[in-house]
């Protein structure tokens, strides 16, 4: 039987062509592709048994174990499942590990149902594979616009209004600070990576020799770490600062590491709310301790923990006061020494919307 194959891994990345991805949760869960969908041909179980049988007596005897144990209903429901994927996906794709057998076995049983699904030629590890070289190559050949600015100067906003920007911190589902964690958690490095080099190809496409902003961030972001030859690109590249005055940060600051998170933090977390907004907040102060010292870090708290004693008499106004003493002893010195190492790649230094306007006119 000719199964039909596809290689053109650019155009089924920037097409978000849906794929279904047979390979095994435990598989999975270590790096995937946003467009596609989980679907195991054998569940963690399966697999490891297969895999045992295949290293010690072959791949034949491997595929026979394998077939006993996807058989029956097993097999129904899983090629159901595919079927109802591929109806609603009609230009969906397939694959396993390798473009070997899971997804040559996986594109016989549809097409057993009279279903084509075209697999994709070297599985994942080959689109993981390009996602991973375009990085790399565009690393290389390419600098950035790095958008730079005190802590609360709204970086990622801007971030978010240019069609030629890149989200890092989206990416890492992490805003870059020890206030920064997130709700939820952060994907697992492989995701990150894979995420960053799509969003890059998809403005590479949509908007060639245009010059892609990405905000000022450190190698790491929460958990997760830039490759290195994509941090050491920024560091070499232009700069453009957000100049704004420390009251206007410091309510910008506020309203996010406060109000904001405590908001989100009560819809997730329902009725344990207030204790997990109130950990959050002593733990993220307590991340810091080190470069605040001791004794600071222990006014800071008992000023922290007044506030939020008081949150709900003083609509959290009194969260001012230690968000106050964090910013201009912590943030804003290391900001200032990070800024000062990097003075000589300053191309541009103005307000917000000064630094919006620029940005537009060198895009």
């Amino acid at each position: 039987m000719s199964l039909p194959t596809v290689n053109h891994y650019r155009e089924l990345l920037l097409n978000d062509t849906p794929m279904i991805d047979v390979r095994a949760p435990v598989e999975f869960i270590t790096g995937a592709l946003p467009s596609s969908a989980n679907l195991p041909l054998m569940s963690d179980d399966e697999r490891h048994q297969v895999g045992i049988r295949y290293k010690n007596n072959g791949q034949q005897s491997a595929i026979e174990l394998g077939n006993s144990l996807v058989v029956g209903d097993v097999k129904e429901q899983r090629v159901q499942a595919w079927k109802a994927f591929m109806t609603a996906n009609p230009s969906a794709v397939l694959y396993c590990a390798r473009g070997g057998l899971r997804s040559e076995l996986s594109c016989e049983w549809l097409g057993d149902i009279g279903i084509d699904c075209p697999k994709v030629e070297g599985g994942y590890k080959a689109l993981r594979g390009f996602l991973y070289q375009y990085l790399i190559d565009y690393s290389a050949n390419n600098s950035f616009t790095i958008l730079s600015g005190m802590t609360g100067t709204g970086k990622t906003e801007i971030i978010h209004q240019l069609a030629n920007a890149v989200d890092l911190e989206g990416a890492a589902n992490h805003k870059g600070s020890s206030f920064g964690r997130p709700l939820d958690g952060q994907p697992v490095q492989t995701n990150f990576e894979n995420r960053i080099a799509l969003d890059i190809l998809k403005i590479e496409a949509a908007l060639p020799e245009t010059k892609i902003v990405l905000e000022d961030e450190s190698r790491n972001i929460g958990a997760r770490h830039l490759p290195h030859y994509f941090s050491d690109r920024m560091a070499q590249s232009s700069f453009v600062v957000i100049e704004m005055d420390f009251e206007e940060r410091l309510e910008r600051l506020w309203q996010e590491y406060v109000v904001e998170r405590y908001l989100k933090t009560m819809a997730f977390y329902g009725s344990s709310g207030e204790q997990e907004f109130a950990d959050y907040l002593t733990q993220s102060l307590l991340r810091v301790q080190k470069r605040l010292g001791g004794q600071r870090t222990k006014e800071l708290l008992a000023s922290m923990e007044n506030a939020i004693a008081v949150q709900h008499q003083d609509n959290f106004a009194s969260h001012r006061h230690w968000l106050t003493g964090l910013t201009r002893e912590y943030y804003d010195p290391m900001y200032s020494y990070q800024l000062e190492k990097k003075k000589d790649l300053v191309a541009f230094r103005g307000n917000r919307e000064e630094v919006i306007d620029w940005l537009g006119s060198v895009g």
